[in-house]
């Protein structure tokens, strides 16, 4: 597997070749739009989509209440829907300056920031045990408090009983990483589901141009394990392109080999990690190792392979990027 940093590609670099793009139709843009713009043919397959929680919603709406009321010192996400899903749960109103938020990445953070909470922090590697080992410690320095400006005072206790208080708005499925890692800091986190993953819809003709695909680029645990439910493991495309290191394990468990990772959990990151992946050297020795693969899996295992692992594994990107 190699390991590529986000560099600037040359124009017209993956002329000819063609990478199948797995996000969400609302997501994929940026994605494809960079993929295309190097000359590639994009195949979409959106094989996920982001649903309402079971709830509709109700348990999102509370933790906003309580937000505003002051209630938490931190509010922490993993991925860019549970921050848009929050978001629009707030509806704009006013949060006690001394709240702080946190984000596990660059695209988490950006889309915080665009909504008025700028992140007091963000980890350097885009994953939530990163994440959890950065927060400091309750009650030590930093551990800040909803007890800013109009709310009384700052601090770990600030008003509106923030205390140790942590809220978690996030996928109805992620790892079990961020949580205890935060409990072991002495925080108290309350978790509310903001969204669902479930099952995409693809179009049965962009199935078949993925089966005949150059690559494929992977941006969360879910994109893996829905791809190789929907293609089989036999007809994944032979060059596996990952945005980081979860991503990446996820494709190792569902007997994938990863071509190349992103090692910034980045739409720039993961496009120069394809444009690396699909280098001549690179994609030949990927395309040998993928006709291993299909051959110790055989033609009657692959549509089966991976179907009972959990839905929606690690889709909150708490992952490696926020974007399921």
């Amino acid at each position: 597997m190699v390991k590529v940093g986000s560099t600037v590609t040359p124009s017209g670099s993956l002329a000819g070749r063609s990478v199948v793009v797995t996000r969400t139709r609302a997501q994929a843009s940026s994605l494809v739009d960079n993929l295309a713009a190097l000359g590639a043919t994009v195949v979409e397959l959106p094989v996920i989509a982001i649903e309402d929680p079971i709830d509709g919603g109700a348990g999102l709406a509370e933790a906003a209440d309580r937000v505003v009321g002051g209630a938490y010192a931190w509010v922490a996400f993993t991925s860019t829907n549970a921050v848009s899903r929050f978001l629009a749960a707030l509806g704009g109103r006013a949060v006690p300056n001394g709240t702080r938020w946190a984000a596990v990445g660059a695209a988490t953070a950006r889309r915080l920031s665009e909504g008025g909470f700028p992140p007091t922090l963000v980890p350097e590697v885009t994953i939530s045990d990163a994440l959890a080992e950065a927060f400091p410690r309750a009650g030590g320095a930093g551990a800040g408090g909803a007890g800013g400006a109009g709310a009384g005072g700052a601090g770990a206790g600030g008003a509106g009983g923030a205390g140790a208080r942590v809220l978690f708005p996030r996928a109805e499925t992620v790892r079990g990483v961020l949580v205890p890692g935060l409990e072991t800091k002495g925080w108290k986190v309350d978790e509310v589901v903001a969204y669902r993953t479930v099952a995409g819809d693809p179009d049965p003709r962009s199935v078949v141009a993925a089966r005949a695909a150059d690559a494929v680029a992977f941006t969360s645990s879910s994109t893996v394990e829905r791809t190789v439910d929907l293609l089989g493991i036999g007809a994944v495309p032979p060059v596996v392109v990952s945005i980081g290191p979860v991503t990446s394990a996820s494709v190792r468990t569902h007997g994938l080999n990863v071509t190349a990772e992103a090692i910034e959990s980045t739409i720039d990151g993961l496009v120069a990690a394809v444009v690396v992946a699909l280098s001549p050297a690179v994609a030949s020795a990927a395309a040998d190792v993928a006709a291993d693969v299909a051959s110790d899996n055989g033609s009657d295992n692959g549509s089966d392979n991976g179907s009972d692992n959990g839905s929606d594994n690690g889709s909150d990107n708490g992952s490696d990027n926020g974007p399921a």
